[in-house]
Formats: structure tokens, C-alpha cells, sequence
């Protein structure tokens, strides 16, 4: 049986037919739903995404504007380093030359080099003098610029990036924003007039040195040449035919520098004594039997002498010497004691005689005792009518053995005037050398002040934006998101406003090597300007080395410094020009001139509250002020005002002459230029 259908037969519908059939599938409605919403979130997701990319890009223009107003900042940083490193180093080698002038000074015969040297050196400082002063005012000029070169290079990045039609207003501002650099170290001058009245003095007293040398050169040469140098007879040869010495007792010296007058004293003690014993009368006359009393008594005045005599060496070089000189004439004989000494035997014949010898024919009295040829002269005593001796016999025999070159005495007798001169000049030189000494010791406090003077503090270099940049970047007014992006299915849409903030400090490039900065510098310099080596030499070559040298270490420094010294080649080892070298390059060596660090900088992104705090600003809280003062819709006037700076003017094209460098002995000025749109990085 068939029962009735309920009256909700009919109530069995659902809102979801629409969308599936009786049959479980979808229906046409359903998939052109379906299909419909597909493409709305398709195109919804692209929206979204185009949205999110452009308003990224907000971030990254604020990011590159800060990096470009930091690389403004690196490239005066590098300046202000060029220039206090070419101040630095100028003082430096010029100083090193006047150091190089006084070790000439000190050098007996090298006083024209020592002028020219002090010359070169003193030019140097004051050409150092002059640039250091231009530079300070050349940098200070060009650090009033910075500010506004970084404003207007962080601008151009900001237009740069402008595309899609997006406008974006926004600039990057140096923090500080004003400089605090301290240039006065550069401009510290060095006081070279002690230096150039010490090197006068110094030649001088050389100059007396080295005359004194030269005579004591000469006098040693003549002493040596009588001594046993002249050929065929000389003094060595005389004993050696009139005594005959020879071998260890005689012996011969190939050369002045290997003879002392001590050598001629020890001959002469050794020849007296052997020509007195073998002495005899050369015939059996009586007058050859006075001759021989005559000679042997001036021997042995000469022996006695001679033990008055010294030559000693000290261990410091220092010589002192005596020499005696023996009469050579009857008028000479009478100042001796040859002529008081009472060694001539005397006979009572009526009157007291005075004989040669008792071996004389008229000695035929008794003994009377001894008296001398001055009681003879006197009338005290008689004359031998035999013999005939008096004081005219003693005067012949050192008339005749020193008036010609055939006597031992003639020779003996020029080494002992050589001997005078050489003392007289040996005290001269030693005089001279003892004043020497001490204007060297002053001489060396003086340079060891002058270098004091370039040993002030480096350059404080604080430019605008040392502690970092500041950009702040917004957009200027909302993007139209591409139609193709919405079409039909969306409503138009715009970009919401956006803005962004960031922050640059400068860090060394570990990477780069500053020295090529310098060197590149001189170089350029030196092939643009042959002058500049031509004029200043060894000390421009100096110059570039210790350019070159500048950032490793102040040991490089004062090691070059010692290297320029060390090529001075005619200083002695223990003379006083040595001393004065090694003295010099000591004083270099530890003033402490420590050069400022000339790494390579390179911007950085950092976190903007490093900038704020390092500028004692309040971080966080002071970027949400900024960003919420901007408003809805900021312009360029707008940043600029919630900066707090003004508009920065058009600083226009050209370059700037930050400093202007003499070359000294020229009347060459080389001008150190900057291009104000290369340091703003613009093209």
C-alpha cells in the first residue's frame, strides 16, 4: 500500500544546488564562481605583492642615500689625511736633511756639502711652513662645504631612483652637522735658526780641524821623510853608516801613517850610545884627537838629553811628545850645558889650563882639576897652546854634522822642527775637536727641539658627518597600482604614503691599502713636475719614500730616515760626524712622531641609534618623532624641516685649491685641487 507524500516533499532543496548538482558534481554557476574568485585573488596576491616591493623600496633609496652622503665624508676624510700626511712628512725629511747637514758640519773638508745640505733642508721646512698654512685654510673652506655636498649627492641618489611613477623626496644630513676638525697642529712652525747658526759654528770649528790635520799630516810626512823616507840619506841610513846599526835596531818604516816620532826617539837613544864607543880620533894629529873629545862630549849631552825626551800614545788618541833639539852652531852650543859643564881636564903650568884631553902634548903640568869652556871664555882658566880647545871646537862639531846632509844631527834636527809643528797642531786639533764636540752636543739638543716642534698632536680630523649620516626618505605622493593589476575585477587602488629612515658611518677598507693614495700622489707629482726631484734631490727622494712608508708604522719612518743618514759616506766610525749620524737617527728614532691612521674608509650601514647616540641624541624616540612629523603626504621642504637644517644652496661645478705646495730652488707652485663634484660623487 502506497501511503501519502508528506507536504515538504518539496522542502528537500538546498542553497548548495546552485553550486552541485543531484549528481554530486559542480554546476556551471559554480565553476564560473569558482573561476571568478581564482582570478580576484590572482590578481589581489599581485597587488599585494607590487605594493610590498614598492614600499620596500623606500628602505633601500634611504639606505643608498645615507651610503652616498657617508662616501661625501670618506672623500674629505682622505684629503684632510693627504694633506696632513704631506705636512707631516715634509717636516719630517726636511728636518732629517738639516740632521743630514749637521753630520756634514762635523766632518773635517765636507763644509760645502754641509751648506748646500742645511740649504735644501731649511727650504724644505719653510715650504712645509707655507703649504701647512694654506692647508689649514684650504681644508677649513672645503669642510664648510661637506654639509652641503652630502645633501645634495643623497638627493641625486634619491631622483635617480625615482621610476613606476613613484616620486620619493628625501636627503641624508652628516651628524654632527657641523665640523669639529682642529687643523693648528698642521700649521706648527719649526725654529731652524739655532740649527743654521750651530751648523756655522760647527764648519768653523771643522775648518779649523782640518787644517790642523793637514798640518799635522804634513808634519808627520816631513818627520817621516827625515826619519827614513828620503832616499839616498835620511836619519836611518845615517846610523846605519856612521854606527852601524842595523835590523831590529835600525828598523824601516814603509810609510807616514805606519812612523810616530816615537820611532825616531827610540833610534836616536840607540844611535848616541854605540856612535860615542866607537869613536876615535881619524888620525894621530892632535886636532883629530880634540875632534873626538868635541864629539864625544856632544854625545854625551846628546844622550843625556835625549832621556829628557817622551812620545806617549793615549788610549783616546790623543799623542803628547817632547822632542830636544841639539845646538848647531857655537852661539846654540853656548845656551847648553855643554858649554857650563866643567868636563875638561886642566894642568897647574903657572896658570890653570884647560885642555881637550890629558892625552894632549901640552898637558905636561900637574893636575888642576876639570873646568868648563864658559870659565874658559871667562878667563878663569888658560888656553891650550897645543890642543887650542875652547868653545869655537865644540860649536863645529854640531855645525858640521847638522848644516849638511851627510850628519846624523842635520836630520834630527828636522824631525825635531817637524815634531813642533806636529805638537803645535795636534793641540790645535784637539782644541778645535774639543769645541767641536760641544757644538755637535748642542747642535744635537737643538735638532732634537726643532723635531720636538713637529711631534705636536696629528690633525684632528671630525668632519660633518664623522660620526655618521642620517637619510630620510619619503614618498612624495601615492603610486597608481598598474591597471593590470585590478582590472575589472578590483577597484583602482593607490600606494599608501610611506617613508623610511637609515643610517651610514664610515669603517676602514681593510681591503685597501692607503700608502697607493700617497705614493700614486708623489708620483704624479714628481712626473708632472720634473722640478720637484730635479730641485730638491736625495731629500725629495726622501720625501717620497717616507710618503710611501707614511701609514705603516713610525719604526718605517725613522728606519728610512736612518737610511738617509746611513748614505753619508764619508763619516768615520768613532769620529764626531759618526756621532753625530748615530745621534740624529736616535732622536728620530724615538720622538714618537706617530702618524694618524690613513686606512682607506668605506661606508657602512648601521643601526640609526648608533648615529643618534654617538651625537647624544635620544634614539628610537627621536626617528618616531621624524617620521610622524612628516605627515601624509611629505615633500622635500617638509624632511628638511623636521631635520632642522636649511635648504642647502647649489654649490655650482669647478674646484677648490685646498692648499698650494712651493718646491723649493723654484719659483714652482703646485696647487692641490679638489673637484667639488667628484668629492659629491656626482658625475
Amino acid at each position: 500500500m502506497h501511503g501519502r507524500r508528506s507536504g515538504n516533499e518539496n522542502d528537500g532543496f538546498s542553497p548548495l544546488s546552485v553550486f552541485i548538482d543531484d549528481e554530486g558534481g559542480y554546476t556551471t554557476v559554480a565553476m564560473a564562481l569558482a573561476l571568478l574568485l581564482s582570478i580576484t585573488l590572482v590578481l589581489f596576491a599581485g597587488r599585494v605583492q607590487w605594493s610590498l616591493s614598492r614600499a620596500a623600496e623606500v628602505q633601500e633609496i634611504a639606505d643608498a642615500s645615507a651610503m652616498a652622503g657617508a662616501n661625501v665624508v670618506a672623500r674629505y676624510a682622505t684629503v684632510a689625511q693627504v694633506c696632513d700626511a704631506l705636512v707631516l712628512t715634509m717636516g719630517l725629511a726636511g728636518l732629517v736633511t738639516c740632521g743630514a747637514a749637521l753630520v756634514l758640519a762635523a766632518i773635517p773638508g765636507a763644509g760645502e756639502a754641509a751648506s748646500g745640505m742645511l740649504d735644501l733642508g731649511t727650504s724644505m721646512l719653510d715650504a712645509r711652513s707655507t703649504f701647512a698654512r694654506s692647508a689649514v685654510a684650504g681644508l677649513e673652506k672645503l669642510e664648510g662645504f661637506v654639509p652641503a655636498l652630502v645633501m645634495l649627492d643623497s638627493i641625486a641618489v634619491v631622483e635617480a631612483n625615482e621610476a613606476d611613477g613613484l616620486s620619493y623626496a628625501g636627503v641624508a644630513v652628516p651628524v654632527p652637522f657641523e665640523g669639529m676638525s682642529d687643523f693648528s697642529s698642521l700649521d706648527a712652525s719649526v725654529d731652524t735658526d739655532g740649527l743654521e747658526r750651530i751648523a756655522r759654528d760647527m764648519q768653523d770649528a771643522s775648518e779649523r780641524l782640518e787644517e790642523a790635520r793637514k798640518r799635522m799630516d804634513d808634519a808627520l810626512l816631513r818627520g817621516w821623510m827625515a826619519d827614513c823616507g828620503n832616499r839616498p840619506r835620511c836619519m836611518r841610513e845615517r846610523a846605519a853608516t856612521l854606527a852601524g846599526l842595523a835590523g831590529a835596531q835600525n828598523p824601516d818604516y814603509p810609510s807616514p801613517e805606519t812612523w810616530t816620532f816615537g820611532a825616531a826617539l827610540v833610534r836616536a837613544r840607540t844611535y848616541y850610545p854605540v856612535r860615542r864607543a866607537v869613536d876615535i880620533p881619524e888620525d894621530g894629529g892632535v886636532g883629530a884627537l880634540v875632534d873626538s873629545c868635541a864629539r864625544k862630549a856632544f854625545y854625551d849631552y846628546a844622550i843625556e838629553q835625549l832621556m829628557t825626551a817622551y812620545y806617549v800614545e793615549y788610549p783616546d788618541g790623543q799623542v803628547d811628545l817632547f822632542l830636544p833639539e841639539f845646538p848647531h852652531n857655537t852661539s846654540e852650543m853656548r845656551a847648553t850645558g855643554i858649554y857650563t859643564e866643567q868636563r875638561w881636564p886642566c894642568t897647574m903650568q903657572d896658570v890653570r889650563v884647560l885642555h881637550a884631553t890629558l892625552a894632549c902634548p901640552g898637558a905636561t903640568g900637574p893636575s888642576a882639576g876639570s873646568a868648563s869652556l864658559a870659565q874658559l871664555d871667562a878667563g878663569e882658566v888658560s888656553r891650550c897652546p897645543i890642543c887650542e880647545m875652547d868653545a869655537t871646537d865644540m860649536g863645529k862639531v854640531a855645525a858640521a854634522s847638522t848644516s849638511i846632509d851627510n850628519g846624523f844631527e842635520h836630520y834630527w834636527r828636522e824631525i825635531v822642527l817637524a815634531s813642533r809643528d806636529y805638537k803645535a797642531a795636534r793641540d790645535e786639533y784637539t782644541s778645535a775637536e774639543d769645541e767641536l764636540e760641544g757644538v755637535a752636543r748642542e747642535g744635537a739638543d737643538l735638532f732634537e727641539e726643532a723635531l720636538g716642534q713637529l711631534a705636536v698632536p696629528r690633525a684632528h680630523i671630525v668632519p660633518p658627518g664623522a660620526w655618521g649620516c642620517i637619510a630620510l626618505v619619503a614618498r612624495t605622493d601615492a603610486g597608481q597600482v598598474p591597471a593590470s593589476l585590478g582590472g575589472s575585477f578590483l577597484d583602482t587602488a593607490q600606494l599608501p604614503p610611506g617613508a623610511a629612515i637609515s643610517a651610514a658611518m664610515l669603517a676602514p677598507d681593510e681591503s685597501a691599502d692607503g700608502n697607493s693614495v700617497l705614493a700614486h700622489l708623489f708620483d704624479g707629482l714628481t712626473r708632472r713636475y720634473p722640478a720637484l726631484s730635479e730641485s730638491l734631490g736625495d731629500a725629495g727622494r726622501l720625501w717620497g719614500t717616507l710618503l710611501e712608508s707614511y701609514g705603516a708604522s713610525f719604526d718605517e719612518l725613522s728606519h728610512r730616515s736612518a737610511e738617509f743618514l746611513g748614505r753619508i759616506d764619508v763619516v768615520f766610525g768613532g769620529s764626531i760626524g759618526a756621532w753625530m749620524r748615530d745621534t740624529v737617527a736616535s732622536i728620530v728614532s724615538d720622538a714618537g712622531l706617530e702618524p694618524v691612521d690613513i686606512r682607506m674608509l668605506k661606508p657602512v650601514l648601521v643601526s640609526t641609534s648608533s648615529v643618534f647616540g654617538r651625537a647624544g641624541w635620544d634614539g628610537v624616540a627621536r626617528v618616531q618623532r621624524l617620521i610622524l612629523s612628516l605627515g601624509p603626504s611629505p615633500d622635500f621642504g617638509t624632511i628638511l624641516r623636521a631635520l632642522g637644517i636649511d635648504r642647502p644652496e647649489a654649490i655650482g661645478e669647478g674646484s677648490i685649491t685646498v692648499a698650494e705646495l712651493g718646491i723649493p730652488g723654484t719659483d714652482l707652485v703646485i696647487p692641490i685641487e679638489v673637484d667639488l663634484s667628484e668629492l659629491a660623487g656626482m658625475p
